[in-house]
């Protein structure tokens, strides 16, 4: 067997003492890289928005409604503090009797991270006042708003639940209410006074109210009680 000299031997020795410590190096490099990847938190999809507690507070207090109106305890609800996973399965074809209650932002099929409502019922009168407010992702608020016209549009009437009679509606684009405004009039001959139903879109959040308040379809307190809202959501946005 023919053996290498000592000479021979420190210079393979010297050759592969920089190859083993580039590889380790190397080595350490690429668990390093992948740990640091693997430990870089993911965006929070919800990051900005506000919660159904926080939305809570941005509805018009008991304060606001004129005397005779109370909160219906059943119709109150919120998300609290946490978010919910969003939703869309918008209907080939609208269901048009949701425009009948309180929570008709549901027609579009989108639902948001977040939600507060109440309604309000004068118990001497039966008019009713709800509002609503529903936080989206991204740029869902405008696509719901979106949706909305749409369904509007295929709803030029509907049956009324309790007296069995077409409902009329009607829809136009409304000014000076957030970012985007949508008011629904709600009419029939079978009801002493008819509902306005307004959507408006601030950001990521579309505040929706429903009124029968007044002999003018509850035209006036419906956009009153938009703004308010509107107006207290952009407060709310600044102290979160």
């Amino acid at each position: 067997m023919r053996h290498l000299s000592r000479a021979a031997k420190t210079l393979l020795a010297a050759a592969v003492l920089p190859l083993a410590l580039a590889a380790c190096s190397s080595s350490d490099g690429g668990t390093s890289d992948a740990s640091a990847t693997a430990k870089k938190p993911s965006k929070d999809p919800n990051a900005g928005l506000l919660t159904g507690a926080q939305l809570k507070k941005a509805l018009a207090p008991a304060s606001f409604f004129a005397a005779g109106f109370a909160v219906d305890p059943s119709g109150a609800r919120d998300t609290g503090t946490t978010y919910t996973a969003p939703s869309s399965s918008p209907a080939a074809k609208p269901d048009c009797k949701l425009l009948g209650g309180t929570s008709w932002i549901a027609i579009t099929g989108t639902s948001g991270v977040s939600f507060a409502q109440n309604d309000y019922v004068n118990k001497n009168t039966s008019e009713d006042i709800a509002q609503e407010i529903d936080t989206f992702r991204g740029t869902t608020a405008a696509k719901v708003m979106a949706d909305l016209k749409k369904a509007v549009t295929s709803c030029a009437t509907y049956t009324d639940a309790d007296t069995h009679t077409k409902v009329k509606v009607t829809g136009a684009d409304t000014t000076g209410l957030g970012d985007a405004a949508y008011t629904i009039t709600l009419t029939n001959s079978a009801w002493e006074n008819g509902s306005t139903l307004i959507a408006a879109q601030s950001g990521t959040d579309v505040v929706t109210v429903m009124s029968t308040d007044g002999h003018d379809n509850g035209a006036a307190t419906a956009k009153k009680l938009t703004a308010r809202i509107v107006t207290s959501l952009k407060a709310e946005h600044e102290h979160a």
